[in-house]
């Protein structure tokens, strides 16, 4: 039999229904993830909701979680649809770390691996009260990208610092200049002051 192709989109408020059954039928909370639609990612297969997976994004961290579907033998094909989008999605996001308490073989063959003491000192702060272990997988390399905006950062600093330098070695030469200015103005005020006093003194004599 040939699998009706899926279809994996953003979740909207016409979802709702569909996913408070799902939910509740999982035994998931239901009110506490009706507030936060817009992270489920909603499979279709045939047109039909089939299932969904939330995708929260915090910072350059990213989780999925709270996933089911009507029928589960869908769940690894569905899987393979929703790491394409998740992909995509992350990288317009900027994530460089994705995290799940998911613990099905699927994400293990993707690279996912259990969190090491380490790897979850990373871990958002946000989801530390979580229960459950956690797997993980980094997109790109965090050490690399952090130590490089570091030394972007600490060039534009010393950058902006040698242009400071500059702009007040500027302000300081023009000071001295207009006090230079100003000084021989007033020697030349002051000198034809005294002309005008000495030639008025020699043409009332």
């Amino acid at each position: 039999m040939v699998m009706p192709p899926l279809t994996i989109r953003r979740a909207t408020v016409d979802d709702l229904p569909a996913l408070l059954d799902l939910w509740a039928a999982a035994r998931l909370p239901g009110d506490e993830l009706k507030d936060r639609l817009t992270e489920f990612q909603i499979v279709e297969t045939d047109g039909r909701f089939a299932g969904a997976i939330g995708f929260q994004v915090l910072r350059q961290h990213a989780r999925l979680h709270s996933e089911d579907y009507v029928d589960f033998s869908l769940a690894d094909t569905a899987r393979e649809a929703i790491w394409e989008r998740i992909q995509k999605v992350s990288a317009n996001h900027g994530v460089f770390r994705l995290w799940t308490q998911d613990n099905s073989p699927f994400w293990s063959r993707w690279g996912f691996q259990s969190a090491t003491a380490e790897m979850l000192e990373r871990l958002p702060e946000e989801w530390k009260t979580l229960e459950g272990a956690w797997l993980t997988l980094p997109l790109k390399n965090e050490d690399a990208i952090n130590e490089a905006l570091d030394k972007n950062f600490a060039g534009f600093m010393a950058g902006e610092k040698q242009q400071t330098a500059q702009v007040v070695a500027r302000v300081k030469t023009f000071r001295t200049v207009i006090t230079v200015i100003a000084f021989a103005i007033g020697i030349l005020s002051f000198s034809l002051a005294i002309w005008m006093l000495m030639h008025r003194s020699l043409s009332t004599r």
